[in-house]
């Protein structure tokens, strides 16, 4: 396939990510992408939005796998919320590339069953965009200059997380439909419960942990894969309040080891009335540190930030410090990836590996809590 093809995608799923981010960004990159297909759960929303795309009228559908019959088509974007794991095997057996949102699946089997379809690294993506973003990319040059993964120290991370409805006020998104079918979403929700138990058990406690692992932290997963290899061990896991407000999550903390022996601290805190969304990954390494901050996701135009602190040449005790900030959205630069991935069989950052690597280690964390609470812990997470 030429690296200059135009490709013609559909798009599964038109929420929040898929109207704030890659609708737009698709739209923006026409020099890459046609937009030939959409799917939503809600007619209305797949004949609204599919509308104001130029999708024609025949291919805004309601269910996912039909998009897979629409004629020529040559890659999906998978944006549905929960797991991946169906609908991504669906397209690879007919051939067809997948870009999948986090998580890839919630289940290792799930990700085992995707290894025969996926034919190495390079037809599958997990959306990580901050692996793409240009300061992760600048850390990564500067962190290789020094030794790589051998020279940190530690890692710090640290997510202030708002509730998603101060997180995207400024949008003004119209009011979820309530068109779908009843019948469909129940089968939905069924199929998704009885993946979260074959993954960790029916326990609420540990459900909510796993699904703050694998669908926000994750992003943290994939930075320290990266730079650091992952995490090593997990040694400490907390989760608070034990009974969060009703609407709201709890707050979680994991720590641990590195592969090459440095350590990792992830504090991820549910703040819903937070002044705004925050995230910030530290390295420290024996002359200094590399700071990462991140916006929220939802506003691709604002840029993530890189700190260089570290002394001078002349090594007199003097702190030198440089920043620099991105000019290009991560989530466009991940949607570039993605077309060299399909056209040019260009890896991407995280593939299949990544994406059960960063399941595996989600059950990890959650079978850690249940050894250090005596919380019950079942499925695939309590045989390791």
């Amino acid at each position: 396939m030429s690296p200059g093809k135009l490709l013609r995608v559909a798009v599964a799923g038109l929420g929040v990510i898929a109207q704030t981010v890659h609708l737009p960004l698709l739209e923006r990159r026409r020099d890459l992408f046609e937009l030939v297909a959409v799917a939503d759960l809600s007619p209305s929303r797949a004949r609204e939005v599919g509308g104001r795309y130029g999708v024609p009228e025949r291919c805004r559908l309601v269910d996912g796998a039909e998009l897979l019959d629409v004629a020529g088509l040559d890659a999906v974007l998978l944006l549905t919320s929960g797991s991946h794991g169906d609908l991504a095997a669906a397209a690879l057996r007919r051939g067809v590339p997948v870009f999948c949102e986090k998580p890839l699946a919630h289940t290792r089997a799930e990700a085992a069953e995707l290894a025969p379809l996926a034919a190495g690294e390079d037809r599958l993506m997990v959306g990580y965009m901050k692996q793409y973003d240009p300061v992760v990319v600048e850390l990564a040059r500067r962190l290789d200059r020094i030794g790589g993964a051998g020279a940190v120290h530690a890692v710090e991370v640290t997510v202030l997380h708002p509730s998603g409805g101060s997180q995207l006020a400024a949008h003004r998104l119209a009011p979820t439909p309530t068109d779908a079918d009843g019948e469909r979403v129940r089968g939905l929700r069924e199929r998704a419960d009885e993946l979260l138990t074959r993954a960790v058990g029916p326990d609420p406690a540990v459900r909510a942990l796993y699904q703050i692992m694998i669908n926000s932290v994750s992003h943290d997963l994939s930075l320290l894969r990266l730079l650091t290899g992952a995490p090593g061990t997990v040694q400490h896991v907390a989760l608070w309040p034990a009974e969060p407000a009703p609407g709201h999550e709890p707050s979680v903390e994991v720590s641990g080891e590195l592969p090459a022996g440095g350590r990792y601290g992830i504090r991820w805190l549910y703040l819903p009335d937070y002044p705004g969304y925050r995230e910030t990954v530290t390295l420290h390494h024996a002359r200094g540190s590399f700071e990462l901050v991140f916006p929220t996701p939802y506003r691709p135009d604002r840029p993530a930030t890189l700190t260089v602190r570290d002394g001078n040449d002349g090594d007199d005790g003097v702190e030198r410090r440089c920043v620099h900030r991105g000019n290009v959205s991560a989530f466009e630069r991940q949607l570039v990836a993605f077309h060299a991935m399909v056209t040019t069989g260009a890896p991407p950052r995280t593939g299949l590996a990544g994406g059960t690597a960063d399941i595996v280690t989600s059950q990890q964390v959650v079978r850690r809590f249940g050894e250090l609470t005596g919380t019950a812990v079942g499925g695939e997470a309590a045989t390791g």
